[in-house]
């Protein structure tokens, strides 16, 4: 996908950038405009994916932009992907262990 059609040229007046959000149930991909500036904040509200995902809180979810972690207030680029992402169930380190144990077990 050549992503330079979403890139703003100087003085241009939006970008358009994608929300991404997923539960074990289903998922969402919404593809919004961004004037300069936006923050990652912005282009999740502007999305309306918090109201598809009611569950979802802001506050107590991290965000990122292509796998890296980034702040509500940072600004978003044409053509980047903001990501939702859900707090973790388990410690991953303790869910670990009991995998190994059980490995060793059998």
């Amino acid at each position: 996908m050549n992503m330079d059609s979403d890139h703003v040229p100087p003085g241009g007046d939006a970008a358009h950038v994608e929300v991404a959000c997923a539960t074990p149930a289903r998922q969402a991909l919404v593809r919004v405009e961004a004037a300069p500036g936006c923050t990652v904040r912005q282009a999740i509200e502007r999305s309306g994916i918090l109201r598809q995902f009611p569950e979802i809180s802001l506050e107590r979810c991290k965000v990122g932009v292509f796998g890296r972690l980034r702040d509500l207030d940072d600004p978003v680029e044409a053509g980047d992907r903001v990501e939702i992402y859900r707090p973790l169930t388990a410690d991953p380190k303790q869910a670990r262990r009991l995998r190994a144990r059980k490995k060793a077990g059998k």
